[in-house]
């Protein structure tokens, strides 16, 4: 009754592959990669980051609001 999904495939995480860059709250270019136009930091099911990488990303932003780099 019930089919299963075949499309449906798994995006690797952008910040996880071999030589990505490394998430630091120093680096603006890539925090503004995944901040909407307002400011507000982009979920990760549009981003297709990963759990991990989305709380260092998150972390990050919030610290550079917090020094004023953002």
């Amino acid at each position: 009754m019930f089919q299963p999904n075949k499309y449906k495939f798994k995006k690797s995480c952008p910040l996880s592959v071999k030589g990505a860059p490394e998430v630091d709250y120093k680096n603006i270019r890539l925090l503004k990669k995944y901040m909407s136009e307002n400011g507000k930091i982009l979920p990760s099911r549009i981003t297709n980051v990963s759990q991990k990488k989305q709380r260092e990303l998150s972390l990050s932003i919030k610290r550079a609001r917090n020094l004023a780099l953002i």
